[in-house]
């Protein structure tokens, strides 16, 4: 934690009090109705709010017990420590009692001896309070008491009641608890007192009491034990005129209207101090004059009062033998006079009366230092420390005392904050309308925030918005809006407009105005009837001095309305959080003008907004820039950034969803504890514009940050790195948080503001978790922990590697992995390049240059073996090995642990890759490579990876080497593929060819029957079915005599099932099987009984094996029979579009012979293509379902044939355009900026044709399409059916033409390739 507001101190003489307890300086106080415990000037122990009552009085804790006492009207409370032993300190409710007499707002309380507590209101009570209170005395007063106070050893009592000019003191007589009795005394004063101080005395001093009174004549009166026979107890010993001790220089016109501050010093604090200063110092340093000064004034043991003014000026007078009969004339003397003693002192009288209290101590036994606790009237304390040496000092210094804590706050709950779009300012509003401006600061200890301004409505505020940086606030009532200069201390409005809005004002927002002149801003707030009004603000002249305050042209008018005209379910509209960003105004209002409102409606269609007004017409212009479905009805709570980012909260609060609002994509779904509900969003940014989310619960927020992009292994787009919880620090529940600008997160929770460093600990659960390279740190600036988890990979990245293989880059992907071989050898572990020394054009260059690359390679590789260069320039076993070796010893830039192991791995896979480069296509390169990395990982039992998916088998399907594939994936499995691994590595969905599927399944047959030693016939029993191999399963069961089943089995198989009788006798056994959940020898039944259908079902519904139900009906029908037909169309497709796996889609079209269709579903989501759509699931809104991957399988299949073109051709230009920009924008969220700068540079769109006349029924040639030729396009379109698609059915595919026409210049340049 950076710091803590504890919340603002009750104005009262007894609401801060302190003391030494058990080692440790306790700081007590009261704010509003909470009781506020710390244990230095940055460490807040506890905070108990008083739900029973609004405001408590005062407060007092024990130096002996560490008990506190604190009364609210009409009781007292008692906490007692706990924990202090386990260093775990504390407070609990001992109990509460009511006060015997008038109840009234506020008691004076006083420790004395033994836990006796004294009570002063308009009587004096005094209390026993062990195990439960006991009233062992009490007297009436003629006034109420504002101050009784205890000698410190318990003998004496000294009250005063307000105005009053007599002190009454108290003498005890009896110490017993049943007859306790006191008589009393006056001291005299002739002005009223205003402050009553006992000395603190050691215990050895017993009956030594010395009393301090401060008088409103300006003078402190010193009261001893003079004369013990005397009639009074305490007689007057010296008086101390502090007006006329301090005489500065300059003096004004009027000195007498300065006030005077006092606090006092000890004897033993002082000798204490200076005997600690003198040891601590050099021997250099002992001859300084201070010290020497020092060391004479210690030696006479005074008991100092500090005097102080509002300048800065400072006069110490000494006490010398307090209390001795005889008194000296040099008893009273000046120590020291000194200036720039900064006490941050009121220089103006505010509401407050300018009052401040000063309460003094030593830091530590040992320690030098001295503080000053300096509680302001008007909610403020100051924690101030500084040397002895340099509070005595007479040479001149520019600082004498160091500002450790401030603590301020509110005095009600914390309901809502508002900051401005830089997070340099904030504002905190509780439910009584008061409203706090904060600043941040940015010193010497870290960032801070300071108070600037207070803000007091008279009226409801129902939403806040900031000007200038905090400098100036609107406010939005229930019918005006109002204008605050909150450049005071105290805010004061200058402005106020009344309105009349149908429906209840939703929101308040900044509105930008191109041509907007200095000090004009306009706000607009919109009704939930989706209207709204614009108001122009004039801002004083000279906003940017401080010391201008002219309000005579700040006004506020009606600058136009406006109807917004959507839907009228809207729930709510809010302003987008500027998320750290500054507004941008563009001259033109489009897609990419930046959002500054979001509304969202019952059915959880989210909009977003921009605006741009028009200040010459007087208007306003509007325009929705995204629209996102996200299918959650009712939510709860939403949030936007002006990063284009969306939160979610469904009706439940507990579930949170995040959107991106130019894909429309969900980024991230999460339930959280049902105990526990979400209530707040807060969005911040770093620098460069990546997103960071606040999650607010009751007690605790959860800080989410953007992580890279991960299709391989489906990994979160969002991770969590932070969880702060209030629970140590105060029972409240949270009630707002926000950002500030430069990454610390500020809590409201009751009273306080928690302000939390942007340092995160790396030893935190969710940063070991990431594995993060920390390299050692302690603590690690978020926005440089979002910057690793989402910023640009450096090539050697196992995900770019990856990614550069499904784009095709194995040439650059083997570069990098011989360059990263080259720098491993030099690597002293301080730097690597991100780029390895390669130049970022190799990741550019287009299929023809890489041709062409590869041919020049060819032509020297003659000579290759004739080289003296050390460095291979490709991939071999000894370079592999040395890259491995590195890669287990050196620690790597940019890289955790988890992923060098994974970069050893996608090296091996690319490796054996490369020894079968000459015998395989592309996409055989890219689906080896991931199958055999999906080997290695289940290998060495890494949980967290996917298998296998259908973008591996959607390459494996468009390959030409589909037979090497299967000799490489049998030789995985030691050529003994179980259906398991054929199922992991998606075999029979891949092969082409009908015949080696059977084949390869039969061997799979075979497999299943012999992987156990018994060797059961029931285990291969579909699969000999699915075969039509009744006689090679039946002389299986003949050799199965150890099992029960074998004659039965045996018998039944032997029937001639054309026959009806045993088909009947087959289904009978199938279904007998389906009711013992046998599903899969169930299914064998059925294929024996002819019923594929119903096997099929089997697979795909009991057993929720979908690939075994495709594979079971390819084997026994085929590619094109109904059975297969119906599966792919009735539920392998539904599935698709439910899930959003548009790679299963294409594999489906194109197994139904729709490559038309097959092409579109790459880039069309898969839902809008079925003629009876299912509604799609949250997965299928999910990022994960537009893999940049698909771009690079569109390309390819575009031009492959006249069905594909001519499915191309029905994509809108728009669309395509949209789809190739997302997916450079996913390459960027993934790291990946290079292949992103490579898709946009050589991406060539289909050419589009010319708007010339031509019939209807004209079919255009889809080839003509293309802007490059294609050495093979296969014609692949269907038979024609009308006259026109007769006229192009000829046996090159080419149109006829009647008529010659001559060809355009574009068309001719085209035929060579231009």
């Amino acid at each position: 934690m950076r710091a803590v507001l504890p919340g603002k101190p009750q104005a009262t003489l007894q609401a801060v009090c302190t003391t030494q307890w058990n080692g440790k300086r306790l700081v007590v106080y009261i704010s509003g109705n909470a009781l506020v415990i710390l244990g230095g000037p940055h460490q807040l122990l506890q905070t108990i709010y008083h739900d029973d009552t609004q405001i408590l009085g005062a407060v007092a804790i024990d130096k002996e017990t560490g008990k506190i006492a604190t009364c609210s009207p009409g009781s007292i409370h008692i906490y007692r420590p706990y924990g202090h032993n386990e260093d775990v300190l504390k407070w609990s409710l001992q109990y509460s009692f009511p006060v015997t007499g008038k109840a009234l707002d506020s008691y004076t309380l006083s420790w004395g001896a033994l836990e006796e507590l004294l009570v002063g209101s308009t009587t004096l009570s005094l209390y026993k309070t062990n195990e439960q209170e006991v009233l062992i005395w009490r007297r009436e007063l003629s006034s109420p008491a504002t101050s009784a106070l205890f000698s410190p050893d318990s003998g004496l009592i000294a009250s005063n009641a307000r105005y009053d000019r007599l002190v009454k003191l108290w003498r005890r007589l009896s110490y017993g608890s049943d007859d306790v009795r006191f008589d009393f005394s006056y001291l005299s004063h002739p002005a009223t007192v205003t402050g009553v101080h006992w000395r603190a005395s050691e215990p050895r001093e017993q009956g030594a009491d010395i009393l301090y009174t401060i008088c409103a004549d300006n003078k402190v009166r010193v009261w001893a034990s003079t004369d013990p026979h005397a009639s009074q107890v305490l007689q007057l010993w010296a008086e101390l005129d502090v007006q006329a001790s301090i005489q500065p220089r300059n003096l004004d016109s009027q000195p007498s209207l300065r006030p005077r501050y006092v606090f006092f010093i000890d004897s033993h604090d002082f000798v204490a101090l200076t005997k600690a200063g003198l040891q601590a110092a050099t021997i250099a340093e002992r001859g300084k004059h201070a010290l020497e000064h020092l060391s004479e004034i210690a030696e006479r043991k005074p008991e100092i009062c500090v005097v102080l003014d509002n300048h800065g000026h400072m006069s110490a007078w000494g006490f010398e033998n307090v209390g001795s009969r005889a008194r000296e004339p040099k008893s009273v003397f000046n120590i020291a006079h000194v200036e720039n003693f900064n006490l941050l002192l009121p220089q103006s009288i505010s509401r407050s009366g300018g009052c401040v209290r000063l309460l003094g101590f030593c830091i530590g036994d040992l320690s030098t230092k001295y503080a000053v606790l300096a509680h302001h009237f008007d909610g403020r304390i100051v924690w101030l420390e500084g040397s002895i040496d340099d509070f005595f000092d007479p040479s001149p210094r520019r600082a004498r005392l160091q500002v450790k804590s401030l603590w301020t706050g509110h005095e009600g709950s914390v309901k809502k904050m508002v900051r401005t779009a830089s997070g340099q300012a904030l504002i905190s509003r509780t439910n009584d309308n008061e409203g706090i401006i904060w600043k941040q600061r940015h010193g010497n200890d870290g960032t801070v925030l300071s108070r600037a301004s207070f803000l007091d409505s008279p009226e409801h505020i129902h939403r806040t918005w900031l000007f200038v940086d905090g400098k100036f606030t609107a406010n939005l009532h229930h019918h005006s809006v109002s204008l605050w200069d909150t450049r005071n201390y105290e805010a004061k409005q200058i402005a106020r407009c009344e309105f009349q809005l149908q429906g209840r004002p939703l929101c308040l927002l900044e509105l930008p105005c191109l041509d907007e002149k200095l000090g004009t801003k306009f706000l607009a707030t919109i009704s939930s009837h989706m209207e709204g009004i614009v108001w122009k603000l004039t801002l004083p002249q000279g906003i940017e001095q401080e010391e201008t305050r002219s309000h005579e042209r700040s006004t506020i008018s009606q600058h136009c309305s406006f109807n917004l005209g959507t839907a009228t379910n809207v729930v709510f509209v809010i302003p987008v959080d500027p998320a750290g960003s500054t507004s941008i105004t563009a001259g033109i209002l489009d897609t990419f003008s930046q959002d500054i409102a979001l509304s969202y409606t019952e059915s959880g269609v989210l909009y977003t907004w921009a605006a741009k007004v028009e200040m010459e017409k007087g208007t306003v212009d509007w325009l929705m820039t995204a629209q996102v479905d996200t299918g959650i009805s009712r939510p709860f709570l939403t949030s936007g950034s002006s990063t284009r980012k969306i939160a979610l909260v469904n009706s439940a609060r507990n579930g949170l969803t995040i959107w991106d609002s130019r894909s429309g994509q969900m980024e991230f779904s999460k339930e959280y504890s049902p105990q526990e509900m979400i209530q707040d969003l807060d969005w911040t940014s770093t620098p460069d514009l990546q997103s960071i989310l606040a999650i607010g619960f009751p007690h605790r927020v959860i800080v989410l940050a953007q992580i890279r992009y991960d299709y391989l292994d489906k990994g979160p787009a969002w991770a969590s790195i932070r969880e702060i919880n209030i629970r140590e620090s105060t029972p409240h529940p949270i009630g707002d948080s926000t950002w500030l600008g430069s990454g610390n997160l500020v809590i409201g929770a009751g009273t306080q503001l928690f302000v939390y460093d942007k340092l995160i600990t790396t030893s935190d659960e969710m940063i070991t978790d990431l594995s993060l390279p920390t390299h050692g740190h302690a603590s690690v600036d978020i926005f440089d922990v979002v910057a690793l988890l989402n910023g640009p990979l450096p090539v050697y990245h196992p995900q770019f590697l990856a990614q550069c293989i499904l784009a095709g880059k194995m040439s650059q992907v083997s570069k990098i992995i011989i360059s990263l071989n080259t720098a491993l050898k030099f690597f002293d572990g301080d730097h690597l390049d991100s780029l390895l020394s390669l130049s970022a054009e190799d990741f550019f260059m287009n299929q023809q240059d890489l041709l062409l690359a590869s041919t020049r390679k060819e032509k020297h590789s003659d000579y290759a073996e004739f080289s003296d260069d050390e460095e291979s320039d490709s991939i071999t076993e000894g370079l592999l090995a040395t890259l491995n070796e590195n890669l287990t010893k050196v620690p790597m830039p940019y890289l955790s642990s988890q992923e060098q192991m994974h970069l050893a791995d996608i090296i091996e896979c690319v490796a054996m890759a490369e020894k079968h480069r000459r015998s395989m296509d592309e996409n055989a390169m890219r689906y080896i490579v991931f199958v055999r990395q999906h080997l290695i990982r289940t290998a060495q039992g890494r949980k967290k990876h996917v298998g296998i998916t259908w973008r591996e088998i959607a390459w494996a399907f468009h390959s030409g080497s589909q037979d090497i594939l299967v000799d490489l994936v049998s030789r995985q499995f030691n050529g003994r593929v179980l259906w398991e691994h054929a199922r992991a590595s998606g075999m029979f969905m891949w092969m082409s060819d009908i015949d080696a599927l059977r084949a390869q399944f039969e061997t799979v047959a075979r497999n299943e029957y012999t992987k156990t030693d018994e060797k059961n016939p029931i285990d291969c029993s579909l699969y000999y079915m699915a075969l039509k191999k009744k006689a090679v399963l039946l002389g299986l069961w003949r050799m199965a005599a150890w099992n029960r089943e074998q004659s039965s089995t045996q018998k039944f198989l032997a029937n001639n099932f054309q026959e009806h009788r045993w088909k009947t006798a087959a289904l009978k056994n199938a279904y007998a099987l389906l009711g013992k959940r046998r599903f899969e020898y169930a299914a064998a039944f059925f294929l024996l009984a002819g019923n594929l259908r119903d096997a099929v079902n089997i697979c795909a519904q009991q057993m929720r094996d979908i690939q075994l139900a495709i594979t079971i009906a390819r084997v026994y029908e085929g590619d094109h029979g109904p059975v297969l037909h119906d599966l792919l169309k009735d539920r392998v497709l539904p599935m698709a579009a439910f899930e959003g796996n548009r790679w299963l889609a294409m594999w489906a079209f194109w197994m139904l012979g729709r490559r038309d269709m097959a092409v579109r579903s790459l880039i069309t989501p898969v839902y809008t293509l079925l003629p009876t759509p299912e509604a799609p699931s949250q997965e299928a809104r999910s990022y994960l379902t537009t893999d940049p991957a698909l771009v690079v399988l569109y390309k390819q299949l575009r031009d492959k044939s006249l069905q594909t073109l001519k499915g191309a051709s029905q994509i809108l230009p728009r669309t395509e355009w949209e789809f190739v920009i997302q997916t450079a924008r996913l390459y960027d969220r993934m790291g990946c900026d290079l292949l992103a700068l490579d898709l946009v540079r050589n991406w060539e769109f289909l050419a589009q044709p010319k708007d010339t006349l031509q019939p209807l029924n004209q079919i255009p040639d889809p080839r003509k399409m293309l802007r490059r030729r294609s050495s093979l396009v296969v014609d692949d379109l269907p038979s024609p059916k009308f006259p026109a698609e007769q006229r192009m059915g000829n046996a090159k595919g080419l149109p006829t033409q009647t008529a010659w026409k001559e060809p355009d210049a574009n068309s001719l340049l085209d035929s060579f390739g231009f």
